[in-house]
């Protein structure tokens, strides 16, 4: 595992930086450049101040400029961390901060850019390889891997409940309840603040945790359950739904 280090003390525009650890916590930190992380091998948690990602392998996350974030991993986790100045170069950059599916030359170019030196200007190869890299960046797919939280205290209240136990049954007139606010306004909050219904969010935020649990190993039966499924093959169904595989398939 590498040495900790501040990449706003680095001159150059771009760089990559490789990393494994055991375990991660990575504190809350924001950068002046945008970050793209991809991970090669287990699966990392990303929180932002209004979102929260899981990113499981071959997938990746991009972070705007300025974005105070942190990260978290409870298993051995690989990634590759793509600097950004955010007037590096005349190819547009996203704008907004989300999780994408990066393609094999994507995945090849970071590994490489990785081994490139960061205490002295790039030469030209490597800046070909760097700017090839950043033109790559735009044509990646998005990937529904993130959730949107409610910034009112009431709705993230009911939010925070539900992170610690996605499992539970409660419907939503009694967290609401228990979060000082009624079902109605909760709802409303819901939709506002996040663009989704109580019922997309609770739904969102159980597969999120079912990513998580399974990047550690944990067998398809136990996950549903942990995550609120009595019902394994409608789990599954859900799952293939929003990832397009199902989960004994996912992650290999």
């Amino acid at each position: 595992m590498m040495e900790a280090f501040d990449p706003d003390g680095i001159e150059q525009a771009v760089f990559v930086v490789g990393e494994r650890h055991e375990t991660l916590d990575e504190p809350w930190r924001a950068y002046r450049r945008a970050r793209l992380i991809h991970v090669s091998d287990g699966v990392l948690t990303v929180r932002t101040e209004t979102g929260r990602w899981v990113v499981p392998p071959a997938r990746a996350l991009w972070i705007v400029a300025n974005t105070l974030h942190c990260l978290h991993a409870t298993r051995p986790v690989q990634l590759y961390s793509l600097y950004v100045a955010t007037d590096a170069g005349a190819t547009p950059l996203p704008a907004q901060t989300g999780a994408l599916i990066p393609d094999t030359l994507v995945q090849a170019l970071l590994a490489a850019a990785a081994d490139l030196p960061h205490d002295r200007p790039p030469d030209e190869p490597a800046r070909r390889l760097l700017q090839v890299l950043l033109d790559r960046l735009a044509t990646l797919p998005a990937t529904p891997l993130g959730l949107t939280w409610p910034r009112d205290p009431r709705a993230r209240r009911i939010a925070d409940a539900l992170t610690d136990n996605p499992a539970q049954s409660l419907i939503l007139e009694e967290l609401a309840t228990a979060a000082g606010v009624t079902a109605r306004t909760a709802a409303r909050l819901f939709a506002k603040e996040t663009g989704q219904t109580f019922g997309q969010w609770r739904q969102q935020l159980r597969l999120l945790a079912a990513l998580e649990h399974l990047g550690a190993g944990e067998s398809v039966t136990q996950v549903a359950l942990e995550v609120g499924y009595s019902d394994v093959s409608s789990f599954i169904a859900v799952f293939r739904d929003a990832f397009g595989d199902t989960p004994a398939r996912y992650f290999r």
